[in-house]
Order: structure tokens, then C-alpha cells, then sequence
């Protein structure tokens, strides 16, 4: 849709949807303010929660956002998902709780497609897979520019033969959840390198996500071809951002010295905090959302027990960059040393 280009063209520093309690209305409208484009989370969310976030925003008066949503998988192996939950004991023994009950469940999707359809939000995208096409043309009908994530050139192209209006482009370098359609397949591509590779082999707006913290990053990935920058990691020392405290806390922490791809907190691929959780479980199985529901009850302990080893602190490679600068501010000056790093936005 034109008016995907149009809003990436004058409001191209991206916030991404972070899930779990990043992205929130305040956050969405705080980068409103500063010239960017800000998301919800749709994921781990109740269709009711969904719908009071976008009220809120909207409330806020923010004129154009999105809202991003889960793609559901096929069911894990028992087998391997048993297994797991074997490790996962002394992790539990160790709060007094229990492991979580393995569920396999699609977070609501159909209530939630629905949902955005009678919202009629201004953008929406997908993470973890490209839905059917008839999906798309709902939303679209109904008024919404759809953006698909991706993190190869083939999703992107699927995405677009689909008839998605844009793409986000995840290099390896992304905190939180890799997107992958195939969460078994490597897609290790660095940002700027996929971006290239997709911008050259799509005729739809890119997004260009991972490792993005300053200006300087946003211009080299506007100049590799992208339209826009997503930024989550950049956000979230921000007062509006959702995340805990103690999450906030860690980025800057000089205990935390690097990143790595983990299973161990859901069964899908995500770039976190290295922390003994983490180290503790280095082969933990392809099985989303089963992981996810096993451990949530012991992450839920490690935070409420301040234990940063044991909870999912999500960030991608440049995060000792974040700062905890009000997100207009943020928006404000990521604009400002991109034209000076010789952007033209």
C-alpha cells in the first residue's frame, strides 16, 4: 500500500514490537513524538489486551502504528519436549515452583486476525512466518498496510508473492526472537549484507532490523537500501519502555559482557544476555511455544527473586549503547546523527 512508503518516507526510525512488555502505549507514543514509527506487541497477549493497547494509542492521538503478531507453528515432538522438562527440574527446584505444562497453542490467532481487522490498525506485521494470502487481503481491505519479517532473501520474496506491502529484514545481529519461518534453518546473515541482498530482489519498502543503535547505523542501513531503520534494543532503558527494571538494569550491568542465539527460554531461536541460564542449557530443542510455556513459571520466580541468571534478558549485539533517555529524545537525536552521517531524512 502507498501509504506504507509514505509513513516509512517521513518517519523512517522504526521501534520494534517487543514482546513480553516491551512495546507499550506510552512507548508507541513517545516515538510518535519524536518523528518515528512505533509498534505493540500483539504476542503472549489476550485479544482484550490487544485492543485496550490500540485504544490507548489512539487516545494518545497517534496518528499512524503498528501492531505485530505471532504466526503459529506445527506442534513439537513429545519426545523431545519431555526430555527437556527433565533438565528443566532443578532450574524449577531451584525457585520452588514447578515446570510449566507443555501446551501447544496458536496465541489466539484467529481472535486476534479478527481483531485487527475491525481495528483497522495502520500497519500490521508478522513475525515467525507469512500468513495466507487471504489473511493479508483481509487486513489490507480493512485498511492495513502489512509488513512481513524476514531474515532471507527467499521469506522476503515469499512475503512479497503473498502480496505483503513491505518486509522487515532481521539480521543475526537482532535481539530478542529471530523470525525465521523455519526456526531449524540457519539465517546468520548480518543486517546490512541481508538488507542489500533483499532491497536488490524486492520492489516493495524494506525495513532493516539488528544491531541498529545509532545514527551512524541507521544511515548505513539506508543507504544499503532499506527505506527504514527498526530499532528494539535502542528502546529499552527508555522510562516508557515496559521491560523490568532489572532487565533495564543488566544492559548496563558490566557483569553481562555479550550475546548468543538461546533456545533454552522458548524453543525458538533469540538473542539474549548470555546468563547462567543460557550456559546451563546450550542444546535446547527447536519447540515453540512448548518451551515457552515450560519455563515461564521459572522465569516468572527468577524475577520476582531479582535472579538476572535465571530470566530471558533479550538484547541484541550493541546494546551497551542503549540509554535510558526519554524515547522522544531517543528518536530526536537517532534522526539528527543520521543526517550528519549523510542520511537524507
Amino acid at each position: 500500500m502507498s501509504h506504507l512508503s509514505e509513513l516509512l518516507r517521513d518517519r523512517p526510525i522504526v521501534q520494534a514490537p517487543m514482546a513480553g512488555g516491551g512495546s507499550t502505549p506510552e512507548l508507541v507514543d513517545a516515538v510518535w513524538r519524536g518523528g518515528g514509527t512505533g509498534f505493540l506487541a500483539a504476542g503472549y497477549l489476550a485479544p482484550e489486551k490487544v485492543e485496550e493497547q490500540v485504544a490507548s494509542v489512539r487516545a494518545r492521538g497517534v496518528a499512524a502504528f503498528g501492531v505485530n503478531v505471532f504466526v503459529p507453528g506445527p506442534p513439537a515432538d513429545p519426545a523431545v519436549v519431555a526430555a527437556y522438562r527433565e533438565e528443566l527440574i532443578a532450574e524449577a527446584e531451584r525457585h520452588g515452583t514447578e515446570v510449566g505444562r507443555p501446551v501447544h497453542d496458536d496465541d489466539a490467532w484467529d481472535a486476534k486476525i479478527d481483531l485487527l481487522e475491525r481495528l483497522a490498525v495502520p500497519v500490521v506485521s508478522f513475525t515467525f512466518g507469512c500468513p495466507d494470502g487471504n489473511v493479508l487481503r483481509r487486513l489490507q481491505e480493512a485498511g492495513s498496510a502489512i509488513v512481513v519479517t524476514a531474515t532471507t532473501v527467499d521469506e522476503a520474496l515469499m512475503a512479497v508473492a503473498r502480496g505483503a506491502d513491505g518486509v522487515c529484514v532481521q539480521g543475526v545481529e537482532a535481539g530478542g526472537h529471530r523470525a525465521s519461518f523455519d526456526p531449524t534453518r540457519g539465517a546468520d546473515r548480518p543486517t546490512l549484507e541481508l538488507v542489500a541482498a533483499v532491497a536488490s530482489a524486492v520492489e516493495v519498502p524494506v525495513i532493516g532490523a539488528g544491531g541498529i543503535m545509532r545514527g551512524r547505523d541507521v544511515a548505513a542501513v539506508l543507504e544499503a537500501g532499506a527505506s527504514a531503520a527498526q530499532l528494539g534494543t535502542a528502546f529499552l532503558r527508555c522510562p516508557e519502555s515496559g521491560a523490568r527494571l532489572d532487565h533495564k538494569l543488566a544492559l548496563v550491568d558490566p557483569d553481562f559482557t555479550e550475546t548468543a542465539l538461546t533456545w533454552a527460554f522458548t524453543g525458538r531461536p533469540a538473542r539474549g544476555l548470555v546468563n547462567r541460564f543460557i550456559t546451563e542449557h546450550p542444546k535446547a530443542p527447536h519447540a515453540y511455544p512448548e518451551v515457552h510455556h515450560m519455563t515461564r513459571p521459572l522465569r516468572a520466580a527468577a524475577a520476582q527473586s531479582a535472579d538476572t541468571g535465571g530470566m530471558a534478558l533479550w538484547a541484541g549485539e550493541g546494546f551497551r549503547e542503549a540509554t535510558d533517555d526519554p524515547a522522544t529524545e531517543v528518536v530526536t537525536r537517532l534522526r539528527r546523527e543520521a543526517v550528519a552521517a549523510g542520511a537524507r531524512i
